[in-house]
């Protein structure tokens, strides 16, 4: 206990999530931010569209929520949609009260406001952005406030393993065992209050991905071993359009292009959208996906092209200058040609079930942001609602520990905690990324946009095999940040292959070929119980 780290509140993850439950936790006690690398690391930090909000006098919150339930293909929560458009404005005013920057236009009265953009599957214009760098910008104004805070340390180069247990209880979380990269040592953090899980997605689980090398499942896999209930892993979002060149590493082309009036073609020139969706280039992502990859099958094409040369090029130049300039470091001018564009793994829409108050089915276990499964996104989410997500559900969970009349949230003693297992050999890098290869080549060719019955039991079985030799690797060796990814990634891949097993219709993202049908009997969420390595229990919610 002596050599244990002592605080109120423990946050893993450092987005939007884990930084404004980090700001609200601090005015009522001690704060941890664990963080895997430097803290401005984060699927936050790559967002490039926006934050929606129903801010325009054309819109309305049922609007919004309306938009929602469409694109989550009939799986959205309408509580928690309905928490997040009426309190999303709040929120995003909370952002900018934090210093953050939103671009912004002459209102009618000739004074500025906030300038919205409109993304696929959006009715009205209600997207507040910062050129095509948002996530950016809104990591910048929560860091400097993170940094200002006398009650918040920071600990990069920090990895979560496992929940740490209250004594004699085991349910309760009272803390984490953490990898300290650096030091290469394991140290015990321990929260009196409550521990705030806010690690974000798991694309690498996929060779390609807009993720970060960093988004690998860590904070699902820590919650389901300790069991957690998790729901609707088999709703992995394919973003439609990254860009296609070989030296680029799965670089998001911004729906906001789309909004903006971009146009997906074929080699040909052909706008082929029209075939696939009324709502044309502005259809919610699952289908644009979809439609790439079904024209790239049908045409043997390695890429379909996103055209927005038809824009006055200054204009392209303002709105999107960081994709601008990307593109053209690869020889791509798109004020004059097309972007070679392919789907790639973005948004895990499932993750640890929580209410609308963050709380997951684990006493003192709190989860927001891309690792939670909140209800909102449903079988698809709608462009520019995650980090709106974050926001709003790290803040009612912040709220919840207000609560003075609720014995749960009272400090606890955390005394007597198990110490981390014993640990000799080392395992070498090679090894392990070689491993890391297999299990994305497997999702990739077997688990992505389109699936199957028989491509589903066929990365079931190449992962089962993965998994028998990562448990070898994790029970006879220290643990090494690689390990602990691998592990996490290898149970991460098995939770999708067990959901999108059960489920036998295509809804959302979620296409198989098998069942290609809604089918209304389907209509529940796909919940994963904890029972041994390879059993799970689907319960219709």
């Amino acid at each position: 206990m002596a050599d244990d780290k002592i605080y109120d509140f423990i946050v893993l993850g450092s987005g939007i999530a884990g930084l404004t439950f980090a700001l609200e936790a601090a005015n009522l006690g001690t704060v941890a931010v664990i963080t895997k690398k430097d803290r401005a690391e984060s699927n936050t930090n790559w967002a490039q569209g926006g934050i929606a909000g129903v801010m325009a006098p054309d819109d309305s919150f049922d609007l919004h929520k309306q938009d929602t339930l469409v694109a989550g293909a009939g799986l959205c929560h309408e509580d928690a949609v309905d928490v997040l458009v009426r309190e999303g404005p709040d929120r995003i005013h909370d952002l900018i009260d934090f210093g953050t920057q939103f671009d912004t236009e002459p209102g009618p009265d000739g004074r500025p406001q906030i300038a919205l953009t409109r993304e696929g599957g959006h009715s009205r214009r209600r997207i507040a952005y910062n050129a095509d760098l948002t996530g950016r910008e809104v990591e910048r104004a929560l860091l400097a406030q993170i940094a200002a805070h006398p009650e918040i340390a920071v600990f990069e180069d920090h990895i979560g393993i496992d929940f740490a247990k209250a004594p004699h209880d085991d349910e309760t979380i009272c803390g984490v065992y953490v990898l300290d990269i650096t030091e290469d040592r394991v140290e015990t953090f321990l929260a009196g209050r409550g521990v705030m899980l806010a690690t974000g997605g798991c694309g690498n689980v996929y060779t390609h991905t807009t993720n970060p090398s960093i988004a690998t499942g860590d904070g699902i896999a820590m919650a389901f071993r300790a069991g957690a209930t998790v729901a609707n892993m088999e709703f992995i979002q394919f973003h439609p359009t990254t860009l296609f060149h070989p030296g680029a590493r799965s670089f998001l082309i911004s729906e906001a292009v789309r909004g903006e009036g971009g146009i997906l073609r074929d080699k040909s020139g052909r706008a082929f959208m029209a075939d696939y969706d009324a709502r044309e280039n502005l259809a919610p992502r699952d289908i644009v996906a979809r439609a790439i990859d079904a024209e790239i099958k049908k045409q043997n094409a390695q890429c379909m092209y996103l055209d927005i040369t038809h824009v006055d090029a200054a204009e392209i130049k303002h709105r999107f200058p960081n994709i601008y300039a990307r593109c053209l470091s690869y020889g791509i001018d798109m004020t004059r040609e097309p972007i070679p564009v392919v789907p790639a793994a973005h948004y895990s829409c499932g993750g640890v079930v929580t209410d609308l108050h963050g709380r997951t089915t684990l006493p003192r276990l709190f989860a927001s942001g891309e690792v939670a499964s909140t209800g909102v996104h449903g079988a698809n989410r709608l462009a520019s609602n995650s980090l709106l997500e974050g926001l709003v559900f790290s803040h009612r969970a912040a709220e919840f520990f207000r609560r003075d009349d609720d014995a749960e949230m009272r400090k606890i003693d955390c005394a007597g905690v198990a110490p981390f297992r014993p640990y000799h050999g080392r395992v070498r890098f090679a090894e392990t990324d070689k491993i890391k290869e297999r299990l994305q080549n497997a999702m990739t060719k077997f688990v992505g946009i389109v699936r199957s019955d028989e491509r589903l039991a066929q990365a079931d079985m190449a992962l089962s095999v993965i998994a028998d030799e990562v448990d070898r690797l994790y029970a006879t060796c220290r643990p090494t940040e690689d390990l602990l990814e691998l592990r996490n990634l290898y149970l991460i891949a098995q939770l999708i292959i067990r959901s999108a097993q059960q489920r036998k219709e295509s809804r959302g993202l979620h296409y198989t070929t098998d069942y290609q049908e809604l089918v209304e009997a389907e209509r529940h969420d796909t919940v994963l119980l904890k029972r041994k390595r390879t059993d799970f229990t689907v319960v219709p919610v």
